[in-house]
């Protein structure tokens, strides 16, 4: 029996050093979404940006937002104008080798890629079947204006950039989706009945249901983690005048970010509150892991400038605290599954003006 047990013992003792020497053993390590082709940029961390461990950047040139994580964190999704692409394409980075792929068709334009159908998928809008050429930028001599091109539909595609499919065929726009976390609804902006205002529907499309309906645009929306809550930029007012102007630009296919709040209110579209009443732009918002805080990026402290810095304030409102403090442009901010990690888009370090990378933060 002694000999029998210390054999026993023997080929435990053997599987367990055998073992912990495979990659397998290893998989209680915390996962650190640091690509390969990431580059340390601590220096550019601003005095005041005290959330901030480290920070790394993930793109190098050109027009790089939007960056948006796959459920298991080990991928971004992200817009980019880079290369021969004259407009915004869709792409994959993987965030372990920082290998990138193109997923969206290399036509038109695109915007607001979002992962789906368990990572597997990448949820976009695109303006391709309206024409492989770029369409046209806004008259600027109307002011800074947000183009709602009516070509704009909803598309998914595998994260290889294969079996491209249709989701909405509409007139008007049908952009901005991004995906509860059970992965069920899809949250979208749409003109389809003559203002912008959010839908949901069914990943099937089945289940369309209106969510908001004053005059008005309201976009770039996402659900809280537990899928009770939604947040979302709006721009809404009662003056005739301004209402007016806001529906003779929309005529056009125009819309006028000058002045936007963030918005929280249920997943059926009811208790809708404005959790921001500040001068200026606010956009891009996102939950805290736990729901009880929303980030986002706005310009209110120069409202005339585009020096926009990322934001906190409570699900109920408040002030809002600031997150960057850099003199030019962050904005897009997103926190991974873990709530350790969040991805940004910024102007600091560009080696032109105006340039846009992906920033990657460890957060505390």
């Amino acid at each position: 029996m002694k000999r029998i047990v210390g054999l026993l013992l023997a080929v435990l003792v053997a599987f367990a050093v055998t073992g912990a020497s495979k990659p397998g053993a290893a998989k209680g390590k915390p996962f650190r979404p640091i690509p390969k082709t990431a580059v340390s940029r601590d220096s550019l961390i601003r005095p005041g940006e005290s959330r901030f461990v480290h920070l790394w950047q993930l793109t190098f040139g050109g027009q790089n937002a939007e960056a948006y994580w796959s459920a298991d964190g080990t991928k971004l999704s992200f817009q980019a104008t880079v290369g021969s692409n004259k407009c915004d394409q869709q792409y994959v980075m993987d965030m372990r080798t920082g290998k990138v792929t193109l997923v969206s068709t290399g036509k038109g334009r695109t915007t607001c890629g979002y992962f789906y159908d368990n990572d597997r998928r990448v949820l976009f809008a695109s303006t391709h079947l309206g024409g492989a050429e770029c369409p046209p930028e806004p008259d600027m001599s109307k002011g800074y204006t947000w183009a709602i091109y009516p070509s704009y539909e909803i598309f998914t595609a595998k994260a290889d950039g294969t079996d491209l499919r249709q989701l909405t065929n509409h007139p008007g726009y049908d952009a901005e989706a991004t995906l509860s976390t059970d992965g069920q609804w899809i949250l979208f902006t749409s003109k389809r009945d003559g203002d912008v205002d959010l839908y949901k529907m069914r990943t099937d499309g089945s289940q369309l249901t209106r969510l908001t309906d004053q005059p008005g645009y309201d976009g770039g929306a996402y659900f809280s983690h537990d899928g009770r809550q939604i947040v979302w930029r709006t721009y809404r007012t009662t003056d005739s005048t301004a209402l007016a102007k806001f529906h003779r630009l929309l005529d056009q296919d125009l819309v006028m970010p000058n002045k936007m709040d963030i918005w929280v209110g249920n997943a059926d579209g009811t208790n809708q509150r404005r959790i921001t009443d500040k001068p200026g732009a606010s956009f891009a918002p996102y939950f805290t892991l736990d729901d009880k805080q929303i980030i986002y990026s706005s310009n209110w402290e120069n409202p005339r400038s585009r020096n926009f810095d990322l934001y906190m304030v409570d699900v109920a409102g408040g002030e809002p605290v600031p997150v960057t403090r850099d003199d030019d442009f962050d904005g897009f901010p997103m926190f991974s599954p873990d709530g350790k990690w969040l991805v940004f888009c910024s102007n600091r370090g560009g080696t032109v003006p105006g340039e846009t990378n992906i920033f990657l933060a460890e957060w505390k």
